[in-house]
């Protein structure tokens, strides 16, 4: 529904309603609260009731049941144009109460009423006219009309009240509240009609539901139009005579009162009068009824009357409150704020100050009222000020100035706002002022701009070039010395990116350094002159040192960068290094020593290729490595150091060592990761990417952690090569940052792609674009060479073909690893901490390993050594014990598991002694052994060698 301006529930106290300003419709009314929403529920509750009455007189046609027609047998029936027009009324008020506001819907809520509306009419029209359309047979022959009356028809007052209620309707969808007023006295009417036939039914006086001769009301008719009046007038309890019994006030109570007065008591009074009547008490039923019925229309005409008379005084009384509440919120508000404030008016006398007024001038309050600025302020303050408030007062509008004025504790800076009061027409008739005291601020800006000046002075004067960029590396500053050395203006340079000041085929490599300083956690100066190259505005290429240095202001971190070009140092260096050739022939041996030869493990087949940098002596920090782990488990490291020459090298050759030892401890990948990072923290300004990983073929996944280090690629059996989403990390050498572990399903017969970023990295070439180039070229390869361990030399053949068409041109250390997930059988079993354990589990191991067409020796072998296990555990260890058996393509290796944390250590047992033989024992028979602690125990494990030829399809 809409609602008027002064809906929305009960007002705020204190708000006083404008009488200058119209009623008027603004919206759709939210959900009402107190008596309003009663009213609302009980509006849709009384249209829906309208609706099921209508509804069930029309089901009475179709069905032939007279009860639902007329409820009272020999009474009058409801007609079925008379349904259909109360249901379209219904359905259109319940469409309005809804509050739903889109146009289909309205135009549907109009389109009822108009049905209502019009079916009156035309009713109508057959009356007076004595001739129509002959609506009233089009639905159901009706034989049930008294001769000389038209069939079918419906009575003129229920045609009457349908006219009523349809325009009642579209005057309640209205904008203005008079238009809503009629149409809640139409509404009224239409109840009062209804009410007439309900009266007469219960006075037993026919002729109050009937014109002259006419069909009569039927009494389903009656009670639909009762109830159907009264949705009408309660779908708008916010405006009108609704608002006035709605509303939350006293008049508002006073009316639901009065109203409950006028439609309860006189119909009772009436109906007791008729009793008495009835009794031979008095006279006849028509003047008790008629006397009844006046008493309801006094009664209400009374009440609306009083309650409109209450509600004035109320809103008189609000204005009143508000207005004085109004002042001391005004004065509250004016004395709690810190700055001055005063109002004066057109003479310049000053009608209200605050408290900051008083404090700022030492006078009380009772003192400056009344009074003009020269009594107050000092004269020479107090002329300027009196211009600027004549000015706004002239001109009418606001004026901001600044003053100084000298008190007793020393001159004070004022920031004064000066802006007229207007009354209703415009017209100023006052003038009010802020001033705030903006001493500090003034002393400060000062302060600030002296300090300025000598920053630009001290820029200006540096000998290098000098710029000063934002944390995403845009030029804020620049000297004098930076628009010599990269021949462009300062207009030019400030704003642009400090990266755009690097070649391009070295500004990726050169970002990555000013961001990797950027995130550290204690930013620190630094001086980098390492491959560091710039370019002026012709192109020129320019080997530079950089000096940066951080700068906390209020707007962040800026970064200081003292740019000088080494060309000369470069020359120099280039000189000496041409002196020491053959020093760079050995550090590439060692750089090669350093590297190894990573070990080749028969149950996991790989491809491996490495190639040095063609722009160097071949010296670089590119490394991976294969370390077994034990049964089952593989790490597999890759890294890069970033750089090349002697150092890198060195760098690598630490950074293997100490991983191939860190792995081979048992470290998970972060903890290996981290402890890589302090290691490469502890150098001078290193900066390293590295990933590792360890291949676990008994739960068929893979546990990665990288830092920084490209995205290792994935070719699935039922999916292409696609790069891992892996946290990346921070390269190692940052340091302050944690590096995340994750653990993926590695499916058998899976393809994964290890390569470092020389790989990948070309000049002016976007990285994401070249590692989808790589995954495709993998899919090609795998595509036509397959997926099996022999295509993985060829594959990887074809990949450096793909992403190094020219093997002249590549300026870094290029590593690409391919590595096919072989399929492993395993299977386990548990069993107690028995010594019937024992041959339990050796059945349990001949079965499985003879299905695995092991040959009988081993299979002796495999039987002994099993003993062995599960007898130390059945001795030395509790609970429950898991004894698994997994073949690989060479090994075959069983594991025990128990709960026992003390770990097995071989002893030297004498002739005499019964025990102490079984580890001596497992080392000489097995091919590997050792044991794997976790956190319910531990795991002793031993392995079998096989031959090609061992077991069957795999």
């Amino acid at each position: 529904m809409l609602e008027t301006a002064e809906s929305r529930g009960s007002k705020p106290q204190g708000r006083p309603e404008s009488p200058e300003q119209p009623e008027q419709v603004t919206g759709v009314s939210p959900p009402c609260v107190g008596a309003g929403a009663g009213a609302r529920r009980l509006a849709r509750v009384a249209a829906a009731s309208c609706a099921l009455l209508a509804g069930g007189g029309l089901a009475g046609w179709i069905f032939g049941i007279e009860t639902l027609k007329s409820f009272v047998a020999g009474q009058a029936v409801m007609k079925p144009n008379s349904a259909i027009a109360l249901m379209a009324l219904s359905a259109s008020l319940l469409l309005m109460l809804s509050g739903v506001q889109r146009p289909a819907l309205l135009r549907l809520a109009r389109l009822g009423a108009g049905v209502g509306l019009g079916t009156g009419l035309v009713t109508l029209a057959e009356y007076v006219l004595d001739a129509g359309p002959s609506i009233d047979q089009l639905l159901f022959r009706d034989d049930s009309a008294s001769p000389g009356l038209p069939p079918g028809r419906m009575s003129p007052n229920t045609a009457l009240a349908l006219v009523v209620a349809g325009l009642g309707q579209l005057l309640l969808a209205g904008k203005r509240a008079r238009t809503v007023r009629l149409g809640q006295v139409c509404a009224l009417i239409a109840l009062m009609l209804g009410l007439l036939r309900v009266y007469g039914f219960v006075y037993r006086v026919p002729q109050l539901g009937q014109f002259d001769d006419y069909t009569r009301m039927a009494l389903p008719t009656a009670l639909a139009l009762v109830l159907l009046g009264a949705a009408m007038f309660l779908a708008r309890q916010d405006v009108g005579l609704a608002a006035l019994l709605m509303n939350p006030g006293t008049t508002g109570l006073l009316g639901r009162w009065m109203a409950a007065t006028a439609l309860g008591v006189p119909p009772v009074l009436g109906w007791l009068r008729l009793m008495g009547q009835d009794a031979g008490w008095y006279e006849t039923r028509m003047g008790s009824a008629l006397v009844a019925c006046a008493h309801v229309v006094v009664l209400t005409v009374v009440s609306f009357t009083v309650l409109s008379v209450g509600r004035r005084a109320e809103i008189a009384h609000d204005r009143v409150q508000h207005r004085i509440r109004e002042y001391t919120w005004l004065q509250r508000f004016m004395d709690h704020t810190p700055a001055a404030i005063f109002i004066k008016d057109c003479a310049g006398r000053y009608l209200a100050v605050n408290a900051g007024f008083e404090r700022l001038t030492g006078t009380r309050r009772a003192d400056i009222l009344g009074r003009q600025i020269e009594d107050v302020l000092p004269r020479t303050s107090a002329g300027p000020l009196r211009a600027a408030e004549a000015e706004v007062q002239y001109t009418g509008r606001s004026l901001e100035r600044q003053d100084t004025l000298h008190l007793p504790d020393g001159p004070h800076h004022f920031l004064t706002t000066l802006f007229p009061l207007t009354d209703t027409s415009g017209a100023p008739y006052a003038v009010c002022g802020i001033s705030t005291d903006a001493t500090e601020r003034v002393l400060a800006q000062q302060d600030s701009e002296r300090a300025r000046q000598r920053f630009h002075a001290l820029l200006e004067c540096a000998p290098d070039a000098t710029l000063i960029t934002d944390g995403r590396g845009s030029v804020l500053m620049a000297n004098a010395q930076a628009e010599a050395l990269f021949g462009r203006p300062r207009s030019r340079l400030v704003g642009s990116s400090v990266h755009d000041l690097a070649p391009a085929r070295t500004r990726r490599r050169q970002s990555a350094l000013l961001r990797a300083y950027l995130t550290r956690p204690e930013t620190r100066p630094m001086s980098a002159d390492v491959d560091l190259t710039a370019c002026d505005s012709q192109g020129r290429e320019f080997p530079v040192e950089v000096s940066l240095g951080p700068l906390e202001t209020e707007d962040g971190l800026l970064v200081f960068l003292a740019v000088r070009d080494i060309s000369d140092r470069k020359r120099a260096e280039a000189e000496v290094a041409a002196r020491y050739r053959q020093q760079h022939h050995i550090a590439y041996t060692l750089q090669r020593s350093l590297m190894g030869s990573p070990p080749v493990l028969e149950e996991l087949p790989t491809a491996r290729r490495y190639l040095a940098s063609v722009q160097d002596a071949g010296v670089g920090g590119d490394w991976y490595d294969f370390i077994p782990l034990g049964p089952g488990r593989t790490g597999i490291v890759i890294g890069d150091v970033m750089g090349r020459g002697l150092e890198a090298a060195a760098v690598m050759g630490q950074l293997r060592a100490a991983a191939h030892a860190l792995a081979q401890a048992g470290l998970p990948p972060d903890r290996l990761i981290s402890a890589l990072d302090a290691f490469v923290c502890d150098l001078s300004e290193q900066m390293v990417t590295c990933c590792y990983l360890i291949i676990d073929h008994n739960t068929a996944e893979m546990t990665a952690c990288s830092a920084g280090h490209p995205p290792l690629l994935l070719a699935a059996p039922d999916r292409p090569a696609h790069p891992l989403d892996l946290p990346t990390g921070v390269p190692l050498g940052i340091g302050g940052f944690p590096h995340e572990c994750t653990s993926r399903p590695l499916p058998a017969g899976a393809i994964l792609a290890l390569y470092t970023d020389g790989l990948i990295e070309r000049p002016r070439a976007d990285i994401e674009d070249q590692i989808n180039r790589l995954a495709d070229a993998l899919n090609a390869a795998l595509h036509t060479y397959g997926a099996s361990s022999t295509a993985l030399e060829p594959a990887a053949d074809h990949l450096l073909a793909e992403l190094l068409p020219d093997d002249d041109s590549h300026d870094d250390d290029v590593t690409l690893l391919l590595i096919r997930v072989p399929p492993a059988a395993r299977v386990q079993t548990e069993l107690p901490s028995h010594p019937r354990a024992v041959p339990d589990g050796r059945r349990f191991l001949t079965t499985t390993i003879t299905a695995w067409r092991v040959p009988a020796d081993l299979v002796d072998t495999a039987r002994l050594l099993t003993s062995e296990l599960l007898t130390n555990a059945v001795v030395h260890a509790g609970g429950t014990l898991t004894l698994s058996v997994e073949r690989s393509a060479t090994e075959l290796t069983v594991e025990v598991t128990d709960q026992g944390s003390a770990r097995p250590r071989p002893r030297q047992a004498d002739a005499t002694d019964e025990s102490g033989r079984g580890l001596t024992l497992i080392g000489a028979l097995a091919h590997r052994w050792g044991t794997r602690p976790h956190d319910q125990g531990k795991t002793v494990w031993c392995t079998l060698r096989l031959t090609p030829s061992c077991g069957g399809d795999r």
